[in-house]
């Protein structure tokens, strides 16, 4: 697990050097243990058609590296000075599978010629390498950054989809003069890019965070206020669009392939996997017992797969039946192993929000597994004490109100490098019933749309939108949130006849864009304490045999409409206790890990009672940040319109609790990337 980097010289001769170093060090929490620099002159657009490198280590860890270059020494810096070079790749390495040197990276194979900067980690590197061994390939290192190597070299960059696992890399193919940027099927490991144009010059810069993209100073920091609509609708960014104009991310299950050779290269970009949630005939006559013994062996073997590190691993414990069961079956490789949960003060909480707090279940799973467990508890105070550092680290507005997230990670990183979490139970299993079933009524899948559509504008209703961005609206006026929305099913779309097959829109649609967003939280505050976070759920063969396992084995009320408000914690909780809805065969399955108290609970998000606190003890806090008119967010906003919303919140007449914390978050992002 680790912070990549770098910069190709599209169709010039050289990248500008001076950025190299800042952009590795400035995502230094990402890899504290090792840092590692590539230089290479690929011949492609110099005068004589000849290759070469320069591989530098780092002089704060030139222990690891002693046989190689610092790149702080003064005649490195010459020697740099003196070439040009169009290919640069930077590394900060978290050491968790062989923590000796041979982990260094930029990696490469034995030729020099094909060379690898690397986030993540393949959980079946072991079969892979086995299989490349039999081919008659040889290996130096225990890592499974070499057998990416390798397996790129055997099987081109279709190699990824051999991947079981969460990663993004660069890789660089002086034989064939290729460059090439991947991410996982899923989006569990973040990696952005941009061209910057300069005087008709093109370079291409991409990093595990935005900062490096930031640190290399011919880029000039600018809003993206077509994402910001976006956001303000959805609360998320469905599009490869950032809050930075010019700056994407790699989509999940996408690669980009650079041919070098041509005079002006272009970012080729392809798909090599999606998403595809069907009901498997096969499995609708299977008896549902089976079906249980299987998705009971696959969960077990993913949660196994998923241990595999040369150093300490430990577990989330939110009280749920996802990371309860989780940590049920990792104690039994582990001795004692260490658990972690976020509590909240329940004196300043109110009504259903004092049941957020979900320690006392967190600690019954603890005892029944004797595992040594860590707690914190957070007040309305530990939101604002955050917010800084958290917005620096998260980069940009995402999905949920994210800093409990950030506090449970900073908990973890104190005692362990590795941590396994519940993610992905819900969006593969139905865990969110009255989101699917509003749909299911729709006569055609343009009705199913606009259904679907009007519960996912979380934030700001089309009917407040004009008024709200009044002051930008010139800029986004031609920017129709509904075809943002649509444009998520890209896959064929077939003919639907049932409510089970609307339902499996629903959860195709959820697991593109609220579970992505939900990834980038996860990595974003994991890796800000240096923290590796893994998720079981999204193993590979769990994650295809879900998406096949039939919609009556995940819901039982498939035949109503509901239309409930995700704000209206009340009717949720009314209807769960009625019904007992979602997730119906992974509870089923998961019944002999936890309590039934825990399998039969409500569905309750990792999430704070930021109504309460809000209108309460943080009220001077909201109003200072976001009621002031001199706040940055009114460069973008109406005031008056704005403050309106707001302050329905603040009189209890209306739950907008998602909304503030995104100003909030909106607030302090232009105070720290476009304000200073």
């Amino acid at each position: 697990m680790c912070g990549i980097t770098g910069a190709v010289a599209l169709n010039h001769k050289s990248i500008n050097l001076s950025y190299a170093q800042n952009m590795v060090d400035i995502i230094s929490h990402r890899g504290p243990d090792d840092a590692g620099y590539l230089f290479f002159h690929t011949g492609c657009r110099h005068h004589r058609k000849i290759s070469f490198f320069l591989e530098l280590a780092d002089k704060r860890f030139h222990q690891l590296a002693p046989l190689l270059p610092s790149i702080q020494d003064e005649y490195v810096q010459r020697e740099l000075k003196r070439h040009d070079w169009d290919v640069f790749l930077g590394h900060r390495r978290l050491a968790i599978l062989d923590l000796t040197p041979a982990g260094h990276q930029p990696m490469s194979d034995l030729s020099k010629n094909v060379w690898i900067v690397y986030n993540g980690e393949i959980y079946n590197f072991k079969e892979l390498r086995k299989e490349l061994e039999r081919k008659g390939y040889t290996f130096k290192s225990d890592t499974d950054t070499e057998v990416v190597i390798y397996s790129y070299i055997e099987w081109g960059i279709e190699c990824v989809k051999k991947f079981n696992g969460m990663f993004a890399f660069a890789i660089y193919d002086n034989f064939k003069k290729k460059f090439f940027l991947a991410r996982d099927r899923y989006g569990i490991k973040p990696l952005y890019y941009s061209i910057f144009v300069k005087n008709s010059t093109q370079t291409l810069v991409f990093g595990s965070e935005v900062k490096s993209i930031l640190e290399y100073k011919e880029y000039s920091p600018e809003l993206n206020c077509k994402s910001l609509l976006e956001y303000f609708t959805f609360q998320n960014i469905f599009t490869d669009n950032t809050f930075w104009k010019g700056i994407k991310i790699l989509l999940p299950g996408h690669y980009i392939e650079i041919d070098l050779k041509s005079p002006n290269p272009s970012l080729n970009l392809i798909q090599y996997w999606d998403f595809f949630f069907k009901d498997d005939p096969a499995l609708l006559k299977t008896d549902k017992k089976e079906l249980i013994e299987e998705l009971e062996r696959l969960f077990t073997q993913a949660v196994k797969r998923q241990l595999i590190a040369d150093v300490e691993v430990g577990a989330y414990l939110s009280g749920g039946i996802d990371s309860g069961s989780i940590t049920a079956i990792a104690s039994g490789y582990f001795p004692y192993l260490k658990t972690f949960s976020i509590g909240y003060d329940r004196y300043s909480a109110s009504g259903l929000e004092l049941t957020f707090d979900e320690r006392p279940k967190a600690e019954l799973i603890s005892y029944l597994y004797k595992t040594e467990h860590y707690e914190m508890v957070l007040k309305a105070g530990d939101m604002e004490r955050c917010m800084r550092d958290l917005v620096w680290h998260l980069e940009e507005p995402r999905v949920g109100q994210s800093y409990p997230n950030y506090y449970v990670s900073k908990l973890a990183s104190k005692f362990v490098k590795v941590v396994l979490a519940g993610t992905g139970g819900d969006e593969f299993f139905g865990g969110y019933p009255w989101r699917y079933y509003r749909t299911i009524k729709s006569s055609n899948f343009e009705e199913y749309i606009d259904n679907y559509y009007l519960y996912w504008q979380r934030l700001v209703p089309n009917r407040y939108l004009k008024a709200i961005f009044s002051p930008i609206w010139d800029e986004v006026k031609d920017i129709w949130t509904k075809d943002i929305f649509k444009g998520v099913f890209k896959l064929p779309i077939r003919k639907i006849n049932t409510p089970e097959e609307y339902i499996n829109y629903s959860l195709y649609f959820e697991a593109k864009t609220f579970l992505h967003g939900l990834l980038i939280v996860e990595d974003k505050l994991s890796m800000a304490f240096s923290l590796e976070g893994r998720v079981p759920f999204l193993d590979n063969d769990l994650v295809d045999f879900a998406q096949k396992i039939p919609v009556k084995f995940k819901l039982k009320n498939i035949q109503q409409v509901l239309r409930i408000n995700e704000n209206e914690p009340a009717k949720l909780r009314k209807y769960f206790e009625k019904t007992n809805d979602g997730k119906i065969v992974l509870r089923e399955t998961l019944k002999k890990y936890v309590p039934e108290e825990i399998t039969n609970q409500i569905k309750q998000g990792f999430s704070a009672p930021d109504a309460s606190w809000f209108k309460g003890e943080s009220i001077e806090y909201v109003k200072r940040t976001i009621l002031n008119k001199k706040a940055l967010i009114y460069n973008y906003f109406d005031y008056k319109s704005l403050v309106k919303l707001v302050k329905g919140h603040l009189e209890g007449k209306v739950n907008r609790r998602l909304f503030i914390w995104s100003l909030l978050n909106f607030e302090w992002w232009l105070r720290l990337f476009l304000n200073k």
